[in-house]
């Protein structure tokens, strides 16, 4: 089971001042002006299982080619003899005429798309939430490529040691919740 999505328009952003460090009674600072080096998408599958990426794939646009090239690279990276349950998010990409052939030449590929609007259910959302508090938000590139370069060194440390991520929350208190959001939607439409 892989779990797989894309991270688009990464922007490659260079500050045009150093933030400052965090500090005993102080914050950490960043300058809020840049300057624009450019856009990257992050395709990535992560293992449920283990927390590992297996793949991860920066191309220059998110269309339905460019998911086609990360599942090719996914078809060559993993054990044939395997089959790859993918769960995606619930959009456009995935569901094209083009990715739809392929996979039917491709049948150990099995797609389980995500609810609407639930695309936190799928563990590799949790990553790129990672990746944007520890290394996107507060760095600063000069290129394209320096900025693919960092994401692949990012990568690489939570693959020396993966863990997987493990849900704290229980189902009935999620349940729970849904409960009370579909109740006050309704209130809030039936008046």
């Amino acid at each position: 089971m892989l779990c797989c999505d894309e991270k688009s328009q990464i922007q490659a952003l260079n500050r045009t001042q150093p933030g400052l460090p965090l500090k005993q009674g102080k914050s950490a600072t960043m300058t809020h002006d840049y300057k624009r080096h450019g856009t990257t998408t992050l395709f990535a599958a992560l293992n449920g299982l283990t927390g590992h990426l297996t793949t991860a794939l920066c191309l220059p646009r998110h269309r339905h080619q460019e998911w086609l090239r990360f599942l090719r690279q996914l078809d060559r990276e993993t054990p044939a003899d395997l089959d790859l349950h993918l769960i995606v998010d619930n959009h456009s990409t995935p569901k094209h005429d083009a990715v739809k052939r392929w996979l039917l030449k491709h049948p150990r590929f099995h797609i389980h798309f995500t609810p609407t609007g639930s695309s936190w259910l799928n563990m590799v959302e949790r990553f790129f939430r990672d990746l944007s508090e520890n290394r996107i938000r507060r760095g600063s590139f000069t290129s394209v490529p320096e900025w693919q370069a960092a994401i692949h060194d990012y990568i690489a440390h939570p693959n020396a040691d993966p863990k997987p991520f493990i849900w704290t929350a229980k189902a009935s208190d999620i349940l729970a919740k849904v409960m009370r959001a579909r109740e006050d939607a309704h209130k809030y439409t039936s008046n």
